[in-house]
């Protein structure tokens, strides 16, 4: 597929996506007319769903900047691509802001009755989570923007001196991103129950992320594959480290929730032992135990065979597995906090706003991604790469 090909389907892609997100965000609408507060319920989760590639990838591509691995060759330009989506994202921040006290307790003016919220009111308080949030879009912005302009001009300028800086970048970037990212987290899902806290939380967001933001990478390398940028370079022996990576961040992100399951467990306070109590009752325990089989043993089992790992189409079901899962996830974590006992009731709306997030995301994803090179002529791995991938076609 020529270059002038793939940037007619991403433009076709673009455009469809966009189309069903503008479609998906109408019917959401008038879904927040007859009932505003399941509206935020339901935003609030899929906002969360599409900002974990956004993340995800950032994190990826500074990981890359800082291994120089082969694997992140041919997914360089996805990943910043992905990552220039976060001004979009900052934009979609602006529905769960407006609903803040519908979705978040400690907002609610009955909050000064309560003497654990108010222990934490010097940082649960409008204001200040207006502040944080107007920052986390800032940082994440600047990094996702700084880290594809530089990178552009590798093409242009040779290696150096884009090298150094973007390593630089990578190397604080990822500090600062583990650390708002933990910050975030407590902001957006924790605090929508304020009596709960978990000192591991953070960490298990950014794993899930990142493991989110790496399916991804396996539909979209598939998707791009036939180009005549990546035809060369994509072969078994990258889908096989797609599939390790995988399989890592998911035992990385059952080792979390099983840790904090087992300290909370053990501890049995009533601050903490309530938040699992509630997702064990009201029908959440059949989520709970699917997350543990869908979530973790099969996507396991598939993981450990290179008759997975090795084979594109079975490595793009367990993706499409993974991401289906990692919305499930979502919904464990947010939802029985938001409605207390409620039960589970997925609502037309839950799936209303993640269609129209996703177009939009998706369409603003293909739009970065037409504009550039689908690889990074300079990138001081690209040569060696190459070679490795001509010696196994």
């Amino acid at each position: 597929m020529s270059t002038q090909e793939t940037n007619s389907e991403l433009a076709g892609l673009q455009t469809k996506a966009l189309l069903v997100g503008a479609l998906g965000l109408a019917a959401a609408a008038a879904g927040f007319a007859m009932d505003s507060e399941q509206f935020y319920r339901s935003y609030l989760t899929g906002y969360l769903y599409w900002l974990a590639p956004t993340l995800g990838c950032l994190g990826w591509t500074m990981i890359y900047h800082l291994t120089a691995a082969s694997w992140g060759v041919p997914a360089r330009r996805i990943w910043e691509s992905a990552g220039r989506t976060m001004p979009l994202m900052g934009i979609l921040a602006i529905p769960v802001v407006m609903g803040m006290q519908t979705l978040f307790p400690w907002a609610r003016p009955e909050a000064v009755d309560d003497a654990l919220i108010q222990a934490k009111v010097a940082f649960l308080n409008e204001p200040f989570f207006l502040a944080r949030v107007v920052f986390y879009v800032v940082l994440w912005s600047a990094i996702g923007i700084l880290l594809s302009r530089w990178s552009l001009q590798q093409d242009t300028e040779g290696p150096q001196p884009a090298i150094r800086k973007l390593r630089a970048l990578s190397g604080a970037g990822l500090v600062l991103m583990a650390l708002s990212l933990t910050f975030f987290s407590v902001d957006f899902v924790m605090s929508l129950d304020p009596h709960w806290f978990s000192t591991i939380f953070g960490f298990l967001f950014a794993a899930a992320d990142l493991l989110a933001a790496m399916a991804f990478t396996v539909l979209a390398v598939r998707f791009l594959e036939k180009t005549d940028s990546l035809k060369k370079l994509v072969n078994v022996n990258t889908y096989h480290d797609y599939g390790n990576l995988l399989l890592a961040f998911i035992m990385l992100w059952t080792y979390m929730n099983l840790s904090q399951f087992l300290i909370i467990w053990s501890g049995n306070t009533q601050e903490e032992a309530p938040w699992y109590l509630e997702r064990m009752g009201d029908g959440w325990l059949v989520i709970s135990q699917a997350l543990i089989i869908f979530h973790f043993a099969l996507p396991l089992l598939f993981l450990l065979t290179r008759w997975t790992k090795r084979n594109p189409s079975r490595l793009v079901f367990v993706a499409v597995w993974i991401l289906v899962m990692r919305f499930v996830d979502l919904y464990w974590l947010t939802q029985p906090s938001m409605s207390h006992g409620g039960g589970v009731h997925l609502h037309w709306m839950d799936l209303a706003v993640l269609i129209g997030l996703g177009g939009l995301w998706v369409g603003f994803f293909a739009m970065h991604l037409k504009d550039k090179p689908l690889l990074a002529k300079n990138d001081p791995r690209l040569a060696e790469v190459l070679e490795i991938a001509g010696g196994h076609h």
